[in-house]
């Protein structure tokens, strides 16, 4: 099964659509701009947003629309609205199922897996063909189960979370489309993005989003391979020509994934 190519990322930035001042700027500093109708949208301006959206154009080719859930009055005026511009990427908050996407066959979808049931749905709903990604959230994921905080007192995420991050993340690679990290919240905290970032990209993750600009950089360097770990995967992969099979390089036995992850250290680093 054929899923959109995601061109997206690393670093997606969150941009509320009711402050179409801040469009431009938001595109310019990220590689994404993840335009929100929902949760930084407070209800009394949903409208506003969406006509934010129809007057203020940018490229649709970096723009992502994130929409609120199917089962909300919102959700159709959202998704009119979104049909009227150029934008065709949408991200679906607390998508729980298969059947919230009905409405979307035609647009490329990021289903936002950030609830109890999305979590568990989300090998079903990687599975549709126009979903190119999934993302996860972990605040609305613990406000699903009744709890009140995602993350222990030193940063930690809790159990719960990071069983959450790797099912979703697992769900994604098992129909080869992106896993997206969620947001790290305290804006302050770079040292936590960049540890978080960093994990990201090392098990397999596509991009991280972000809520402010200056998260950016740290994201984009976290997922930037280092100058001896770009030198390495083109060394190996050289050296793999002609190979058989498994063998040995600098100190090191090297077969079939390590070839992979080699490759995947290139394609980050643009070839």
């Amino acid at each position: 099964m054929t899923h959109p190519a995601f061109r997206f990322g690393p670093a997606l930035l969150f941009c509320p659509a009711d402050r179409p001042d801040r469009f431009a700027k938001a595109l310019d500093r990220a590689d994404a701009v993840i335009l929100d109708l929902e949760d930084a949208v407070a209800g009394d301006a949903k409208h506003a947003a969406r006509v934010a959206l129809l007057s203020t154009p940018l490229d649709p080719e970096r723009v992502i629309v994130r929409v609120n859930p199917a089962s909300t009055p919102e959700f159709a005026d959202d998704l009119a609205a979104l049909l009227e511009t150029e934008y065709r990427t949408v991200m679906l908050a607390k998508c729980e199922g298969t059947a919230d996407l009905v409405d979307l066959a035609d647009l490329e979808v990021i289903a936002l897996c950030e609830t109890a049931r999305g979590v568990l749905a989300a090998n079903e709903i990687a599975a549709l063909p126009n979903v190119s990604a999934l993302m996860w959230g972990a605040e609305d994921l613990v406000a699903s189960l009744g709890g009140s905080s995602s993350r222990f007192a030193d940063g930690r995420y809790r159990d719960v979370a990071r069983h959450a991050r790797s099912q979703v993340c697992l769900a994604a690679g098992a129909h080869d489309i992106a896993a997206i990290d969620t947001v790290h919240l305290e804006i302050g905290d770079l040292d936590g993005l960049r540890a978080e970032a960093e994990d990201a990209v090392a098990v397999g993750f596509a991009a991280t989003a972000c809520i402010h600009p200056g998260q950016i950089e740290v994201v984009r360097e976290s997922y930037r391979p280092d100058a001896a770990r770009l030198e390495w995967a083109r060394a190996v992969l050289d050296a793999a020509e002609g190979q058989g099979g498994v063998f040995a390089f600098r100190g090191g036995m090297v077969d079939a994934p390590v070839l992979r992850q080699a490759a995947s250290l290139i394609r980050r680093a643009g070839g």
